[in-house]
């Protein structure tokens, strides 16, 4: 969403605000020409004979928005056999898919291994126990390179304490496994973290997975997962895709050549796909003044929004009913009966009551994480294309909520 003469405006030239009068607020709103942008940054930035973006699906699982990324030509990143399910009804085919999931039962490795995704491996007791079960299946095994990176410690999943993937230290013990199974290893991967702010951090990770895929001779890709940071304020540091992309392009090159055959090169970007395409929209309640702060608040809460609360995340707040208005200071917060803050002092244009503030970068994880907290009913969604706007998600009633409930005398 960017500032013009006129006000707020999303691509071609479309108002926010009769937005929330047509569809009321709270809403989500996805722009589709930024996310078609980000998507062709990343194909364009990297220059190697076999790329592949597989889109994150657990970033934003909104089958319409699944469906675009399918005609955009990407694959899918899963972590659910549901998320698997959601992209097969998308019109994603098997072999688009690819299946990195962490904790899960056997149960859910078998459902994914008949539906014929690809399959990456987090743990040696999962490789151990899948791979006895289908040894003739091809499967790609994720490390944990023991490299801290990410904006936040709950988004950084590489270090050494994380849940997620094999210890490059366990490489002996896995290549045992794979011999004594005679398994057939097609990939390797990592992901050290999202909102990675050193891109040095992020290459010296990638020189571990080169150095775990000399163990293994006949891969196929290597998965480097994603984490590339996106601004969140003016000035903000974001990763600087074509710098990277022409640096690491030459490097797997030549790793490919090193190795013997060009291997695919694959990422798994989520939040970079569709971070800046999300906007969320509310309208304020009340302006609160007490003896420390002046309170907007809106008709909204964590139950919709909870990354401000959860990962201390940095959100833009704006309101686009009085973009030019004098600036005043405000506590933006949520109607939910908890501490509910979606952004403490920001200078914003002068709000009243029924002013629509808009909260920027919500494509990602937003609508994902919300809740019926306090019994509300979650938002609807709208995508904005080429000029047009499509509802793709309605808002929840009460017989939503009241749905998978079941009455019973006492």
């Amino acid at each position: 969403m960017q500032l013009t003469k006129a006000g707020y405006r999303l691509s071609e030239n479309i108002n926010p605000v009769s937005l929330c009068q047509k569809y009321g607020t709270p809403i989500y709103i996805y722009d589709a020409d930024i996310i078609e942008r980000q998507y062709k940054r990343m194909i364009n930035a990297f220059d190697v004979p076999n790329f592949r973006l597989n889109y994150a699906v657990k970033a934003l699982s909104n089958i319409n928005i699944l469906r675009f990324f399918r005609q955009l030509g990407a694959g899918l990143d899963c972590v659910s056999i549901q998320e698997i399910e959601l992209g097969l009804r998308a019109g994603f085919l098997p072999h688009d898919i690819i299946f990195t999931p962490s904790s899960v039962s056997l149960e859910e490795m078998r459902l994914a291994q008949e539906k014929g995704v690809h399959i990456n491996i987090d743990s040696i007791p999962m490789l151990e126990s899948f791979g006895a079960e289908f040894p003739d299946v091809p499967i790609g095994l994720r490390f944990n390179p023991h490299v801290y990176a990410g904006g936040n410690r709950k988004i950084s999943v590489g270090h050494v304490n994380s849940k997620f993937g094999i210890s490059i230290h366990q490489i002996p013990h896995v290549l045992r496994i794979v011999e004594q199974l005679n398994l057939k290893i097609e990939g390797v991967h990592i992901h050290t973290g999202s909102d990675i702010l050193d891109t040095d951090v992020f290459l010296a990770a990638t020189e571990i997975l080169f150095n775990t895929a000399r163990e293994f001779k006949d891969l196929a890709y290597i998965d480097f997962g994603s984490g590339f940071k996106v601004g969140y304020k003016e000035g903000d540091n974001e990763t600087d895709i074509e710098l990277l992309g022409q640096k690491f392009s030459q490097r797997f090159k030549d790793f490919c050549e090193e190795y013997g055959k060009d291997l695919t090169l694959m990422f798994e970007p989520g939040k970079y796909m569709v971070s800046e395409a999300g906007t969320f929209l509310v309208q304020t309640n009340i302006v609160k003044q007490t003896t420390a702060a002046v309170f907007a608040g809106v008709n909204s809460g964590l139950n919709h929004l909870i990354r401000p609360m959860f990962y201390d995340a940095y959100h833009h707040i704006v309101n686009i009913s009085n973009p030019f208005g004098k600036k005043r200071i405000y506590s933006i917060v949520g109607y939910i009966c908890e501490t509910d803050t979606f952004g403490v002092d920001r200078q914003i244009s002068e709000i009243k009551e029924g002013d629509y503030l808009a909260i920027f970068n919500a494509g990602a994880y937003g609508m994902m994480m919300a809740s019926n907290y306090n019994s509300r009913p979650r938002p609807a969604e709208v995508l904005v294309y080429q000029g047009k706007d499509h509802l793709i998600r309605k808002k929840e009633s009460l017989d939503d909520l009241l749905r998978n409930q079941v009455d019973i005398e006492l």
